[in-house]
């Protein structure tokens, strides 16, 4: 096998089961893209780019939509909601949203937008209010 993990590679989704999705990958491979790596809708027959997240002793190959890595994803993340706020000025969403509006809003898990808005604090980029996130002017 040719594949590491973090690499980039073409993928077509597959079947749904219980677990997510089935999946081809570089049209040579089969893979597994679990429910929790989806924050947009897919469909059977899609094409998309994804990411080896790990190759298994079973040589199963678990893949995710988002680039592997700490700052991989922490850039995308921050780059998804500084584009949000640039385009209203204010995201009505805190640290204390539910899930499933933050996986709504910016189609990412409440754990990565925690990671994200954490980190443009960090840079001074952001205003937390109590009720919502406001662009540093």
């Amino acid at each position: 096998m040719d594949l590491k993990e973090g690499d980039k590679v073409d993928l077509v989704i597959g079947v749904k089961s219980m677990l997510g999705y089935s999946v081809l990958i570089d049209e040579t491979y089969e893979g597994l893209l679990y429910n929790d790596d989806v924050f947009s809708d897919i469909e059977e027959g899609m094409k998309m780019v994804g990411y080896i997240k790990k190759i298994r002793e079973d040589e199963k190959i678990d893949v995710s939509l988002r680039p592997q890595g700490f700052r991989n994803v922490i850039d995308s993340d921050t780059e998804v909601i500084l584009n949000k706020l640039e385009e209203k000025g204010f995201l009505l969403l805190t640290d204390k949203s539910s899930p499933e509006a933050i996986k709504f809003h910016l189609q990412m898990s409440k754990k990565a937008f925690k990671r994200a808005i954490g980190s443009l604090y960090k840079d001074k980029k952001i205003i937390l209010k109590e009720d919502r996130i406001e662009l540093v002017q």
